[in-house]
């Protein structure tokens, strides 16, 4: 991911929701405010997510696509802080962890 002027210039995407809707998504966050960026994230995977809203999960006590929408919130959010803690570093590739 990367940030310019505040807003996100661009994002590459390893992994993501099994639906689809993480690559929907983070085409809409382009352009977009970093800093509402999470917020965006999480609404939009949640439009986008076409797993079942009404089966709840017995253990979160959340639908699936809440669940979606806060994992992808979170990752974003630790995305940001991970730009913004080094002065250094704009830009994040998720690939080749070994």
């Amino acid at each position: 991911m990367e940030v310019a002027d505040g807003k996100i210039s661009n994002v590459r995407v390893i992994r993501g929701a099994p639906c689809g809707a993480t690559w929907e998504v983070v085409k809409r966050l382009i352009g977009h405010p970093s800093d509402d960026a999470a917020r965006k994230i999480g609404l939009e995977t949640q439009f986008f997510c076409s797993a079942d809203p009404a089966g709840w999960d017995p253990l979160y006590g959340k639908s699936p696509v809440h669940f979606a929408g806060k994992i992808h919130d979170k990752e974003l959010k630790k995305q940001l802080r991970i730009i913004r803690g080094d002065h250094e570093l704009n830009s994040i590739d998720f690939g080749d962890r070994e």
